[in-house]
C-alpha cells in the first residue's frame, strides 16, 4: 500500500491558494459559458487567467492531456478534451480544472447547465452536487474513507436511483496531482484507510442519470456513460480536520457568476 502524505498547516495553506485560483478559473467560466461558445475558447481563457497569476495549468501535458480544462458534455463523465464544437442550448457541461502553484496542486470541478436543460437532468445535477457535501461531512479525523463513499452512494443510488461511477475515484493531492489514498464514491461505513488531520483529498462524485457503467470515447480520453445518459461531476479539495472538514476550494463565486449569467441555470443544494 502506497504511503499517505500528511500535510502541515503551512502546506495546506499553499494548497488552498492553488485551489482558490482553480475556483477563479471556474468562476470565469461560469461568467462566460453559454450556447454558441466552444470548449477551446473557455480553455484558452482559463489558461490565460492561470498563467497571469504566475501559476501553471495542472492538467495540461499531464500524461499527455492537451487542455487546461477537462470539458465533458452531456454523457461525458470526465476527461473530455476541449474542442471547437459549440455548446448547445440544453447541454450540461462538466468543467474540471487543476492548477500548480508554489509547488502544490489545486483541483475542483463544477457542472454547468446551459439554457433549457430538462428537469430530469437538473435533478441529477442537484443530487450530485448535494452528495459532494454529504461526503465532505464525513471527512473528519477518526472516520474512514468508506464513510465518505457510503454517504455519496447511499444518497445518489439508494435514495435517487442514479448510477455512481466505479472506475473513477477521488484522490489525495499535494505536490502531486494524484496521491494516495483513493477516495471512491461508493463503499461501506467503517472501511478503508482511517482519516487523520493533515490529510488533503479531492472528493468528486461522478454520477450518471442511468446506469453506472462507463466506456472510453474514440478520442482516447473522454469517459462517457455507456448508456449515453447525462452525467454530472462536482469536486472540492478538502483538508481533514478534527470536527469539520476544511474546504480548500470554494464554489461561492462560481455560483454567483452562474446566478448572474442568463445563459446558465442555477444548480442549488437540496436540503
Amino acid at each position: 500500500m502506497k504511503t499517505i502524505i500528511y500535510k502541515t498547516d503551512e502546506e495546506i495553506e499553499l494548497i488552498r491558494e492553488s485551489c482558490l485560483l482553480v475556483c477563479k478559473a471556474l468562476a470565469h467560466v461560469g461568467s462566460v459559458i453559454r450556447p454558441g461558445i466552444t470548449g477551446e475558447q473557455i480553455d484558452r481563457e482559463a489558461e490565460q487567467l492561470i498563467r497571469d497569476h504566475n501559476a501553471k495549468p495542472g492538467f495540461k501535458g499531464y500524461r499527455g492531456f492537451p487542455g487546461t480544462l477537462c470539458i465533458s458534455v452531456n454523457e461525458g463523465v470526465v476527461h473530455g478534451i476541449p474542442t471547437k464544437k459549440e455548446f448547445q442550448d440544453g447541454d450540461v457541461v462538466s468543467v474540471d480544472c487543476g492548477v500548480l502553484m508554489n509547488e502544490f496542486y489545486g483541483d475542483s470541478a463544477y457542472t454547468f447547465a446551459l439554457g433549457d436543460v430538462d428537469e430530469k437532468t437538473m435533478e441529477l445535477l442537484r443530487v450530485t452536487n448535494t452528495s459532494l457535501y454529504l461526503g465532505i461531512e464525513k471527512a473528519v479525523s477518526g472516520a474512514r474513507i468508506g464513510d465518505i463513499g457510503f454517504a455519496v452512494q447511499n444518497y445518489c443510488e439508494r435514495q435517487n436511483n442514479y448510477g455512481v461511477v466505479r472506475q473513477l475515484v477521488g484522490h489525495g493531492l499535494g505536490q502531486n496531482l494524484h496521491e494516495p489514498p483513493e477516495v471512491p464514491n461508493y463503499g461501506k461505513k467503517g472501511r478503508g484507510p482511517k482519516l487523520q488531520e493533515g490529510l488533503v483529498i479531492a472528493i468528486e462524485p461522478m454520477v450518471n442519470l442511468g446506469k453506472k457503467e462507463v466506456v472510453e470515447a474514440k478520442d482516447g480520453w473522454t469517459i462517457i456513460s455507456k448508456d449515453r445518459t447525462p452525467s454530472a461531476h462536482y469536486e472540492h479539495t478538502i483538508a481533514v480536520r478534527k470536527d469539520k472538514a476544511d474546504i480548500l476550494s470554494n464554489h461561492s463565486q462560481v455560483e454567483l457568476n452562474v446566478k448572474n449569467n442568463p445563459n446558465v441555470k442555477e444548480v442549488s443544494i437540496k436540503n
